[in-house]
């Protein structure tokens, strides 16, 4: 059986992993081409100094974006940035100040994604390298220290997703529609947690900034990965950045790579296995709006105009949508007109270089003469930072990428999210509205799973030095899915650092069932639902329970940040859907009448030699667990085989 797109970029990176045509399930080792941190390159210092490491491994690696807290001219940020630039010019790491622009941006416009790389960032819209054929996913804090110090870190290959797109866009319809239809009509974990392939004849009629948008906001439907093949569109575009590039004396790229990226396309093999199949008909689009305040929730413009949804603020920001051609067109629209009364509108380009098209082509003006308040170009309003945050009562629009409660400012205030043309039109009328008629067209659900493509062929792998074999267990189901880390370990223990493994422990599940800690004992084999530990970052959602004693958590899948989380301190999380769904079945009677923590009286045997769970004499498959998960165990955790590694211990 051939390979998904990440299946083949990732075989490509791989520096250890199975000795085979790698698939989903599988933990390898990778070297990406870059890793790409902003702000947050502060708290990676912190950790890869902590590590005992001295410099960097491959200076050509990392790139540091200051993007997120620009605005803020304190003397503490400032010092941080000034740590920041200071430690990029000790290390040799290319570094781009506070104002070139955010982070996204940059790495696209400034040739270090190009088509068949991995390139990673540690941020959740790293996603968005997707666009130009390479696979973009995100990493934690944790996983750029080590690449930074190793120039590698650990990733399971998770299941793909074809999204066939036939048709085209109709005018009005952009590729913020795209997303936001995607997001509102499958929105229930269809692909969470999945690489999303992008293909069919729809793809070529989408412009780069289309594309750039769609991959970027897959993170908000859930997915690792949104990739697009690299056609005509993207050899174009990488074409005319490399003259760009050139005219500044930068060459991370050539025409003899382009050349040879048009003859050998990267793409996925004709017999790869795909975990479903999602068909959209892009002509079926209509502009539409999500929220308020989740993506999940989608309105058609033909309907939400109707209610005539009073604003006061607008914004034309982030890294979804704040390119050239984002800018223009909400130009366009406001030409010639006013803000209304009442409304601010932010306007900020996705970098320097944007604005400056911008202003050399009448958009920037337009916006501006308009009644637009100008940022600087970076994040800003969409992640709650700087200027023009929405106030307790307010409504907004923006044609941002997320719209979670609170998240660009009050908790008491409602977000909306739309393309930059209906932010336009709305600053303009007051109320949410379009450039022009819409018919509230949207296509239909059409989703199919392809699970029995993707079955796994058990085998047999080599057990590392102080990796158990085999264990055996009581089962302990907690059935509810979407259990979140602040049901696992409660907000009034995370930040303090000073709790010891014993106090972790009595406290632990203490928010999803108080009685946890007196059913369970050491030894336990904790059984969860699906999408396990979604949720924050904490990862004392993973240490508690490894401090109270429990061997590893099964689940029907994992935040993927839980599960990061959980292999970095060396505890093993598997999947195992079938298992969770038979228990499930087994235990509806308890599970309706509301029980949390159900101990059936049963014993698991987990053998980690050949991937296998023995539950009632059944048998039943998870992924086994190469040397790479095997190495992080034994070491317990990252840091520790990082030194390792590096002779440090």
């Amino acid at each position: 059986m051939g390979q998904t797109i990440v299946e083949k970029i990732t075989q490509s990176h791989m520096t250890e992993g199975p000795d085979r045509p790698l698939r989903t399930g599988d933990v390898v080792s990778l070297r990406p081409r870059h890793v790409m941190t902003h702000d947050n390159t502060a708290p990676v210092m912190k950790k890869f100094k902590a590590i005992g490491a001295k410099r960097i491994y491959d200076p050509r690696q990392p790139v540091f974006c200051l993007d997120h807290d620009i605005q803020n001219r304190s003397e503490s940020n400032l010092a941080k940035y000034a740590e920041i630039e200071s430690f990029a010019r000790e290390q040799k790491v290319d570094f781009y100040p506070a104002g070139t622009g955010i982070g996204h941006q940059i790495m696209v416009a400034n040739g270090y994604v190009v088509p068949g790389s991995l390139v990673v960032g540690s941020d959740s819209h790293s996603n968005m390298y997707g666009a130009l054929g390479a696979v973009g996913t995100p990493v934690v804090r944790t996983d750029a220290a080590a690449i930074w110090a190793t120039g590698e870190f650990w990733w399971q290959i998770p299941r793909s997703v074809r999204v066939e797109l036939s048709g085209a866009l109709r005018d009005g319809a952009t590729g913020k529609d795209v997303i936001v239809t995607l997001c509102g009509l499958y929105n229930e974990g269809e692909v969470l947690n999945a690489a999303v392939e992008f293909t069919g004849p729809g793809v070529a009629g989408l412009t780069m900034d289309e594309r750039l948008a769609i991959s970027n906001m897959t993170t908000e439907w859930g997915a690792l990965v949104g990739w697009f093949p690299a056609d005509s569109v993207t050899l174009e575009y990488l074409r005319q950045r490399l003259a760009a590039l050139a005219a500044r004396g930068i060459a991370r790229y050539d025409e003899t790579d382009i050349v040879a990226w048009e003859t050998h396309p990267i793409e996925p093999d004709r017999d790869a296995a795909y975990a479903a199949r999602i068909e959209l008909d892009l002509s079926e689009i209509s502009p539409h709006v999500s929220g308020p305040d989740t993506v999940q929730t989608m309105r058609s413009l033909a309907d939400i105009e109707r209610d005539k949804i009073a604003i006061q603020k607008a914004y034309l920001v982030s890294c979804v949508n704040s390119r050239l051609e984002d800018l223009e067109a909400a130009a366009r629209v406001i030409q010639g007109k006013k803000v209304a009364a009442g409304v601010e509108l932010y306007v900020a380009a996705a970098s320097a270089e944007v604005q400056e098209a911008a202003e050399a082509r009448g958009a920037w003006q337009t916006l501006l003469e308009a009644g637009a308040h100008p940022l600087p170009p970076g994040c800003g309003p969409c992640i709650g930072l700087g200027v023009g945050l929405l106030e307790s009562g307010e409504v907004g629009i923006s044609a941002t990428n997320r719209n979670f409660k609170g998240r660009m400012g009050s908790r008491e205030a409602q977000a909306y999210l739309g393309s930059p043309e209906v932010v336009a039109a709305s600053a303009v009328a007051g109320y949410i509205t379009g450039p022009r008629p819409s018919d509230g067209r949207r296509p239909e659900y059409q989703f199919q799973e392809l699970k029995a493509r993707g079955v796994r062929a058990r085998e047999q792998v080599a057990i590392r030095e102080g990796f158990p074999e085999r264990i055996t267990g009581r089962l302990v189901f907690l059935p509810r899915d979407n259990l979140n880390t602040d049901g696992i370990y409660g907000k009034d223990y995370t930040y303090r650092d000073n709790m010891t493994a014993e106090e972790m422990a009595r406290v632990v599940m203490e928010n999803y069932d108080p009685s946890f800690k007196e059913k369970m004992r050491p030894g336990d084999v904790l059984v969860g639902g699906h999408n396990f530990g979604t949720g924050s970052s904490r990862e004392q959602a993973a240490t508690a329970l490894q401090a109270a004693g429990i061997p590893l958590v099964i689940a029907g899948s994992f935040s993927q940040t839980y599960l990061r989380n959980a292999f970095n301190n060396g505890f093993i999380c598997i999947e195992c859907p079938e298992l969770v769904e038979r228990i499930k079945t087994e235990q509806a009677t308890a599970i309706a009448g509301g029980e949390l923590t159900i101990i059936p009286g049963d014993e698991l045997q987990i053998d980690y030699s050949n991937g296998t769970v023995t539950y009632r004499d059944d048998v039943f498959d998870f992924p086994a667990l190469g040397s790479v998960p095997q190495s992080l165990v034994v070491a317990g955790g990252i840091e520790n085989l990082i030194r390792t590694r590096l002779g440090l211990d």
